[in-house]
């Protein structure tokens, strides 16, 4: 059975997906803030999170930026789900969203940070052209390159950096 006939037998069923247990729940009730797979096969456990996000928006997210990560998680998953299981992507890489706060500020945005928040919703519309193990290659419609770093981690310099043994500009001691 393809990947659309599950995703369209899913959906005209009433009751739960097959797989679900309390994580289900979890997401529903978090607001989908819980990742954690039960699952052994990673494509099974991004079809059943996608069909999890498919039946409501999360909390704080726009609507219109929830209908398409639905139609980005659709795509990907038809083209490169097999691929990202195989690579060792998970759930929380492809769909995560970030932790929102106890009493979040009305103009609160869980898509603010890009370290939390999953390729698909960086998506937007665009196109996945390479897949490896730490990175996705996403294409506009003007052709330009986006990297998604599976990993991120903010630039502090390079490797060995430090702030120890750091002179003054101007050498000697400035300031004493």
């Amino acid at each position: 059975m393809t990947y659309l006939e599950r995703l369209r037998a899913l959906k005209s069923q009433k009751a739960a997906p097959p797989g679900t247990d309390k994580t289900d729940k979890t997401y529903r009730s978090r607001g989908f803030d819980s990742f954690v797979s039960t699952q052994s096969n990673p494509v099974s456990e991004f079809s059943r999170v996608l069909a999890v996000l498919e039946s409501r928006c999360p909390d704080l997210v726009d609507e219109g930026r929830w209908q398409q990560a639905v139609a980005d998680g659709r795509r990907f998953l038809a083209i490169w789900g097999d691929r990202a299981g195989a690579l060792g992507w998970t759930a929380r890489d492809l769909f995560g969203l970030q932790m929102p706060p106890a009493n979040p500020h009305p103009s609160y945005s869980r898509l603010s940070r890009y370290d939390e928040t999953g390729l698909i919703w960086l998506l937007r519309g665009r196109e996945v052209v390479a897949l490896t193990e730490a990175t996705a290659v996403i294409r506009s419609s003007t052709g330009a390159i986006t990297i998604y770093r599976r990993h991120y981690k903010p630039a502090l310099g390079p490797v060995g950096d430090s702030l120890e043994g750091l002179e003054p500009p101007f050498g000697g001691n400035v300031g004493r």
